[in-house]
């Protein structure tokens, strides 16, 4: 999955169960893909091309986040690896990886 078809899919893919309780706002920067920022609202989500300011910002070259997106990537394995750079409230961006 490309990271446009991931952000342009992903308010209906979230399981609003899995998002109950938490409220927060990521930027996400993908080289080479766009802009895209992610509001999770008590278990709904909303995506905008090119939105504001984030709680968190997560940034990654459309290679890393396509191979993360399709599961053949560990994220955590990425950040540690420099792959992806947060910025921000590092313990949200912990939590997105139970959404998806």
């Amino acid at each position: 999955m490309e990271p446009r078809e991931f952000f342009e899919s992903l308010e209906s893919r979230v399981d609003p169960s899995k998002a109950a309780g938490m409220n927060a706002s990521y930027k996400f920067v993908i080289d080479g893909a766009g802009t895209w920022n992610v509001d999770v609202d008590d278990g709904k989500v909303a995506v905008t091309e090119n939105g504001g300011e984030a709680d968190t910002t997560i940034s990654a070259s459309a290679e890393t986040f396509t191979k993360i997106a399709n599961g053949e990537q560990n994220p955590t394995a990425a950040y540690m690896s420099g792959k992806l750079k947060v910025s921000g409230d590092l313990g949200q961006a912990m939590k997105l990886q139970k959404l998806f």
